[in-house]
C-alpha cells in the first residue's frame, strides 16, 4: 500500500468515500448535495488536506481534513483553527490496518502544518468507531444532545 497526497483530482474519490464515512447522515446519496457535502465541495481552499490510499494503483481509502467558519460548522466543529477529519476505507479492503494507516499519517500531516488538534463527530451508540478512535487518543469533548459525540486529539 502507498499513501498518497489527494488533490481536486481526487475529489469524486473523496465524495465515494464521504458516503461511506457518513452514510448514516445520507442514506440515499443523490445527484443533489446533501448536508455533509461541505466536507468536500469547493475541495482545494487553503486548509483543505487529503491523503489517499492506493493498492494495486487502485485507491482503496482516504482521509482528509478541512477547517470550517463558526457560521458554518461541520458536525465536529470545535473552533475554527482545529480541522475537522474524515475518513474511509473501501468496504472491501477494511480490517487490513489502511484506516490506522491513513488516520496515523493525516495526524502526522497536521502536526506538520502547524495545527494542534484535529476533531470529528461519531454517532454515540457506535461503540466500534469511539473505541477506534479513543486506541488513537481522540477524546470525548462535545455532545450534541442528540445522538452525536464530537472528538478530539490534540497534536
Amino acid at each position: 500500500m502507498v499513501i498518497r497526497r489527494g488533490g481536486r483530482q481526487d475529489v469524486r474519490f473523496l465524495r465515494d468515500m464521504l458516503h461511506h464515512a457518513y452514510y448514516w447522515r445520507e442514506r440515499k446519496p443523490g445527484d443533489e448535495p446533501g448536508p455533509v457535502s461541505r466536507y468536500v465541495k469547493g475541495w482545494g481552499r487553503p486548509g483543505d488536506t487529503a491523503l489517499i490510499a492506493v493498492e494495486e494503483a487502485l485507491p482503496v481509502g482516504a482521509s482528509w481534513y478541512r477547517l470550517f467558519r463558526r457560521e458554518q460548522p461541520g458536525y465536529g466543529f470545535v473552533d475554527e483553527q482545529t480541522p475537522e477529519l474524515s475518513i474511509a476505507v473501501v468496504p472491501s479492503r477494511r480490517g487490513r490496518g489502511i484506516g490506522d494507516t491513513l488516520l496515523n499519517a493525516l495526524c502526522d500531516r497536521a502536526r506538520q502544518e502547524g495545527h494542534r488538534a484535529i476533531s470529528l463527530s461519531v454517532e454515540r451508540d457506535n461503540q466500534a468507531l469511539l473505541s477506534f478512535y479513543g486506541k488513537h487518543g481522540f477524546r470525548p469533548v462535545a455532545e450534541d444532545g442528540g445522538d452525536t459525540v464530537t472528538l478530539l486529539r490534540e497534536l
